[in-house]
């Protein structure tokens, strides 16, 4: 059960001063608690025997009034720093949480689902930093002060009526022990299916278009309802164990003020005690409803906190498969990339997604890079970018090989618009500026021509500060398109990959796209993957990709005197072209 506190032993150990503080001034405030009872059972056998006097009186009310006065400063204090703490250790995980998801790789993200990730960095934060603040303050009332309570209620009044009290503590013990392991696995039960909850309601978030499309929505919120059912019921499940412990409690707490009572004024009437220490008595086991509580809060605490924890720390132990090396090399221009027999299958698959490629590219030189659906082209990107592991064969820029240099400095090196453009819910403007972050106005402008779509700009609501809504909504698959190239565009990398960037994007546009490129790209490298083979007829060398080996390589006059897939693709795609205008 307390396993989880020695899972968070490197944060205590980093705050330990925090903690110790708030520790020491729990107990201290605890400590004070204890006294004004004393001094109700000190006042009542003054009044039973008659010797209570006005000055005394007076003295024990203002003794009482200093101390909650001392006891509610310290008291803010303890609290102040045992949750700060608590949030700064959410805080904490939180950032290392990002970070780490930040340096995964495709691998990962195909491993754990958005939806579940999303559920870990928010309902399982939550229960840490509960563990690491109320699990903390819990963890001290259960034991020390319930330990300074005994003894008071032992060494000040009666060993033998405090014994007596107690004797339900053993029984609760066991019970709560039973307690805490069902709440544990019941609770990871309810995490696991909120997580597959999560990871719905994206999924139809960002497909809400398509669900539409195909008058999916009945279906759609039948799947909703039976999985919000689901984690209903695991809940409850949960639920139902939580709230066992509060009736149990009780029980045993009403348990022990019949003993209290009944045995308590057995020993009065023995002269055993005096009235004052009876209800003097009385007072301390109703504290200890508080510290026997806690025991039970503890355990629910400590095994949702041990829960959430173990989930957190299964994402943050994940080892990106792709590292830097430990003695990167500096490379200050890309003169050239080199494929050396290149061979790749991507993780848990026996097929070869590439397959001995081998291809120079020079410092200035436009690739272009075609051939039909699942041919390969996106996958011969990926691996520049370094995005997986498991590569036989090697890349090389400027002689050296890929692994040996930094992945940040490659990513620098590299602008990539992806086929599917990601848009941030932020303006045009943010989304433009993720590639240059100082960029201005006029810079965004720039490359806005440069991408074709100043006229776009225009006729938007809100021009540059226009909101493009989650994941570009508001946007056309071919505006989104654009606002990608430009973001790329201002980043003015050393190279520029635009994989099938192009295909949302009518014809004329394209043209003047590529125009605008073979004018701004000049002594910079350019790799451009399409289906549209006319976006590809500029460039110095195409490469015709069938099942992960290069069947053709060329310049457009080449490939086309040659007679194969490539003449045959751009004159099918030229005559629809021809039948399209007429």
């Amino acid at each position: 059960m307390f396993q989880v506190f020695k899972k968070l032993d490197w944060f205590f150990k980093h705050y330990w001063k925090r903690y110790v503080f708030a520790i020491v001034a729990l107990i201290i405030a605890s400590a004070i608690g204890l006294l004004p009872p004393k001094l109700v059972g000190f006042a009542i056998d003054k009044i039973q025997f008659e010797t209570l006097t006005l000055k005394l009186l007076t003295m024990m009310v203002a003794g009482y009034l200093l101390l909650i006065f001392i006891h509610y400063a310290i008291s803010f204090l303890w609290d102040y720093t045992l949750f700060s703490g608590a949030a700064i250790l959410e805080r904490w995980t939180r950032s290392r949480l990002m970070d780490h998801f930040l340096a995964m790789t495709p691998t990962f993200f195909g491993k754990y689902r958005t939806g579940d990730l999303m559920a870990r960095a928010t309902n399982d934060l939550r229960s840490i930093q509960l563990t690491a603040g109320f699990g903390v303050l819990t963890l001290v009332d259960s034991s020390l002060f319930m330990l300074m309570i005994v003894a008071m209620m032992g060494f000040t009044i009666s060993w033998k009526l405090t014994l007596a009290a107690l004797i339900p503590l053993p029984i609760m013990a066991a019970v709560m022990n039973k307690y805490g392991a069902a709440i544990h696995a019941r609770f990871m039960k309810a995490q696991a299916a909120f997580g597959e909850m999560n990871n719905d309601v994206l999924e139809s978030i960002r497909g809400v278009r398509v669900i539409r499309a195909f008058v999916q929505e009945k279906q759609d919120e039948k799947r909703f309802h039976d999985m919000t059912e689901d984690v209903y019921q695991k809940n409850i499940e949960v639920v139902k164990i939580d709230a066992l412990f509060e009736p149990t409690m009780k029980i045993l707490v009403g348990l022990s003020y019949t003993i209290g009572i009944g045995y308590g004024a057995l020993l009065v009437f023995q002269n055993g005690i005096t009235l004052g220490d009876l209800v003097t008595f009385n007072v301390y086991l109703g504290m200890l409803i508080w510290p026997m509580f806690a025991v039970g809060e503890l355990i629910n605490i400590l095994q949702r906190g041990n829960a959430s924890l173990d989930r957190v720390n299964e994402t943050l132990d994940y080892e990106a498969d792709v590292k830097n090396c430990e003695n990167p090399k500096t490379v200050k221009t890309v003169d050239t990339i080199t494929f050396q027999d290149v061979v790749f299958s991507y993780p848990e698959t026996a097929t070869e997604q590439l397959s001995h490629i081998n291809l120079q590219v020079k410092r200035g030189e436009t690739i272009g890079i075609v051939g039909k659906t699942g041919a390969g082209k996106t996958t011969l990107f990926r691996l520049m970018l370094r995005q997986y592991p498991g590569l036989v064969g090697c890349i090389k820029m400027s002689d050296v090989d890929l692994e040996e240099i930094s992945l940040e400095q490659i990513r620098a090196w590299i602008g990539y618009v992806p086929q599917d453009q990601i848009m941030f819910s932020k303006t045009i403007r943010e989304n433009i500026q993720f590639g240059k972050s100082d960029a201005t106005d006029e810079e965004i402008y720039r490359v806005m021509d440069l991408a074709h779509f100043l006229d776009d700009i225009k006729q938007l609501p809100n021009g540059l500060d226009t909101q493009v809504g989650e994941s570009g909504v508001t946007l056309s698959g071919g505006q989104k398109q654009r606002v990608a190239l430009a973001r790329a565009f201002i980043k003015d990398p050393e190279i520029l990959i635009l994989d099938d960037s192009l295909s949302a994007v009518d014809g004329k546009t394209e043209a003047k796209i590529i125009e605008h490129l073979r004018q701004e790209r000049q002594n910079k490298t350019t790799f451009i993957a399409a289906h549209r083979l006319s976006a590809v007829t500029h460039a110095d060398q195409i490469v015709v990709l069938e099942d992960g080996k290069i069947v053709e390589e060329g310049t457009h006059e080449e490939l086309m005197s040659r007679g194969g897939w490539y003449k045959e693709q751009y004159l099918l795609q030229q005559l629809e072209d021809e039948e399209a205008i007429s």
